[in-house]
């Protein structure tokens, strides 16, 4: 954040166009932390500028933004988030009947959670085109200057980066899928139905489990449906979508969270399952509240 006098007209400016701008550093590089990297470059360099050389204060911004993101994705130093088990994670929760948070409608709900995993199968160029075109409509010419390239070249390069994501992205249909999915597992390890369990679990499905001794993990469908029950018992709360997967938060009758668990479905099949039942770590997530 500009550490600057309130009364700064400069300072002033810049705070109307920060949301817009960790917008747009968010959907290139996928991670809160770097974008609130690139955003507080994006204002060190405009206290270093002559404000009174730039005609276009948040076109000037948006442009040092998206060559510092550029520089970040093509140098690789961005900065991975785990969805458990590091204390630099991020992990955003929305309930399945629930709007979307208001952070995400601030940083461009156009781009869900999800499209940002569509969007690192792109190449740096592709994905900086598609962002601040497609998502924030900056003009072709603009996304060129910071590209070094034509107009019609970034045109050319925004529709190929469009191609791949729509190839790329899922129907919603695949969506409800995983959902039924995980909803059978839920059911059947309440109800201790082993080989239903077994249906639905890879061969090589992975549980992670993250208490308050420890991480825990299991490995192999048989030895995660033996387990099952664990996390049948601990699932018994509501459907919500964790990062853009299928998961389920419960909550103790004080309305602190008890546990949450994300799961991760591929053909059909749950290959991956996390659970957090750590109160202290859940406590530091930003969670919804009982409904």
């Amino acid at each position: 954040m500009p550490d600057a006098h309130p009364t700064d007209p400069v300072a002033d400016a810049f705070e109307t166009h920060r949301e817009r701008l960790r917008g747009v550093a968010y959907r290139v590089l996928g991670s809160h932390a770097d974008a609130e990297d690139v955003v507080q470059e994006a204002w060190l360099r405009l206290s270093r500028q002559d404000s009174d050389t730039i005609d276009n204060l948040g076109g000037w911004l948006t442009t040092v933004v998206g060559r510092i993101s550029l520089d970040v994705l093509r140098s690789g130093r961005t900065r991975p988030e785990l969805l458990f088990g590091d204390e630099a994670a991020e992990v955003t929760v929305t309930l399945d009947d629930a709007p979307a948070p208001e952070d995400l409608v601030a940083l461009g709900d156009s781009v869900g959670l999800a499209l940002l995993t569509v969007l690192d199968s792109l190449r740096p160029d592709e994905r900086l085109a598609f962002v601040l075109h497609d998502v924030f409509a900056v003009p072709h010419g603009e996304v060129g200057t910071i590209l070094g390239k034509s107009a019609d070249a970034t045109k050319m390069l925004t529709s190929r980066a469009r191609r791949k994501v729509r190839t790329a992205q899922q129907p919603a249909s695949t969506g409800r899928q995983h959902r039924e999915v995980v909803q059978a597992f839920l059911a059947a390890a309440g109800e201790g139905r082993f080989e239903q369990l077994l249906e639905v679990l890879h061969p090589e499905v992975k549980f992670t489990v993250h208490t308050p001794n420890g991480r825990f993990v299991t490995l192999g469908a048989t030895e995660v449906a033996s387990r099952a029950r664990v996390a049948g018992a601990a699932a018994r709360g509501h459907a919500a979508t964790i990062n853009g997967r299928p998961g389920v938060i419960a909550w103790n009758e004080d309305g602190t969270p008890l546990s949450l668990l994300v799961f991760t479905v591929a053909d059909g099949r749950i290959t991956e399952i996390t659970a957090m039942v750590d109160p202290t770590e859940l406590a530091l997530m930003d969670l919804p509240a009982p409904v």
